[in-house]
């Protein structure tokens, strides 16, 4: 059962979403990272990721990053500018240390914005992140 799981606090380990040309779709999209800034490798990285605003909410969408070396990043999933103005959650969890660690991300509703851009320098691009 769940209580029974002891889940600790992701430290060191971000979400982000940057603003990239897609030469697939001709066009500048958001897309989500993310980075795992710890010292070691964490296995079975899974995300989950879903949004909601006051009257409608997105599909739930499950992401496995499998494992991921230290200091690395890993693309999650292109946001759809018509969820920007919608709440946009991401609960991560993985292994690391022999323990489950948890730990969720908000994007505030219209917070994605090239004006809240910062220097990500992992990615050496601008963008925003998650709190």
């Amino acid at each position: 059962m769940k209580k029974d799981i002891d889940f600790h606090v992701g430290e060191k380990i971000q979400i982000v979403a940057i603003k990239e040309w897609d030469k697939d779709f001709l066009s500048q999209n958001w897309n989500v990272y993310f980075i795992n800034n710890r010292e070691e490798t964490i296995e079975a990285v899974l995300i989950m990721s879903r949004g909601n605003s006051d009257d409608r909410k997105t599909s739930t969408l499950r992401h496995g990053l499998g494992n991921m070396e230290s200091l690395t990043t890993a693309k999650v999933e292109m946001i759809n500018e018509d969820v920007l103005g919608f709440t946009n959650e991401y609960l991560v969890t993985f292994f690391a240390e022999g323990k489950l660690f948890e730990r969720s991300f908000t994007f505030e509703a219209n917070s994605i914005t090239e004006e809240n851009a910062i220097t990500i320098p992992l990615l050496d691009s601008e963008g925003v992140l998650a709190k």
